[in-house]
């Protein structure tokens, strides 16, 4: 493929994902609700059947949620982002799902042992979520990856509206703000409370069409979380 079809099959794609957000300032004020691993797990053996190593992926997301409960939010960036950089393996929805464009909740990347850069910080979004750290703190965030020259997702997390993000990627296992971060271009950002365009810290979009973000609350929701919607 020529460079100038990768860069037109990018801008489609980015594209594409910009008009399927939709609901992007739907509340998780049930993020931090209790989550019942028993009901997660038995409503996983419903679906998958046998879970096998599946269920200790599982298992120990849970162990992780209840052993990093009281620690700093810096140290919990590092303990979400490592756990699941290691648990998962970078495969395309194309493989996995065989979809162009799958967004999996925590639970389905768990399962597959594997996903995309949209599942990894998708994880960790929620995971972080869950043990409390502010959704106005935490951007899922759409770049350029200029050394791939591909579309790219990373989570994003910043210490006060200002502030320098630190960048959580599956690409490097550290965790740099996004000023190191030469190799990634930012596109936009969304979170609960709306989509945000580079530079800005006021969201631009607010809109509560039906997307795939909605329809990825509504699988958590079916797998027996407390997602809500306010």
């Amino acid at each position: 493929m020529q460079p100038q079809q990768r860069i037109h099959g990018w801008n489609l794609r980015l594209h594409r994902l910009w008009i399927g957000f939709g609901v992007l300032c739907v509340g998780l004020s049930g993020a931090l609700a209790n989550w019942d691993f028993a009901l997660v797990l038995l409503n996983a053996e419903r679906r998958y059947g046998e879970l096998g190593t599946a269920r200790q992926r599982i298992e120990a997301w849970d162990a992780l949620i209840k052993t990093s409960a009281n620690l700093p939010e810096r140290a919990l960036l590092g303990e979400v982002n490592g756990f699941f950089n290691r648990q998962l393996r970078f495969v395309g929805d194309d493989r996995n799902w065989r979809q162009k464009d799958y967004w999996a909740t925590p639970v389905e990347s768990l399962v597959k042992g594997a996903g995309d850069c949209e599942d990894y910080s998708i994880a960790k979004y929620f995971t972080l979520r869950r043990l409390g750290i502010p959704s106005d703190k935490l951007r899922i965030t759409y770049v350029k990856a200029l050394r791939q020259n591909q579309a790219h997702m990373v989570l994003t997390y910043y210490s006060s509206p200002a502030a320098d993000p630190l960048v959580l990627d599956n690409l490097i296992n550290g965790i740099q703000p996004a000023s190191q971060r030469k190799d990634l271009l930012p596109v936009y950002a969304f979170n609960a409370e709306g989509l945000y365009l580079p530079g800005s810290r006021i969201r631009k979009s607010d809109t509560k069409k039906l997307s795939r973000w909605q329809n990825l609350l509504q699988k958590m929701r079916a797998e027996g979380f407390a997602i809500g919607d306010g």
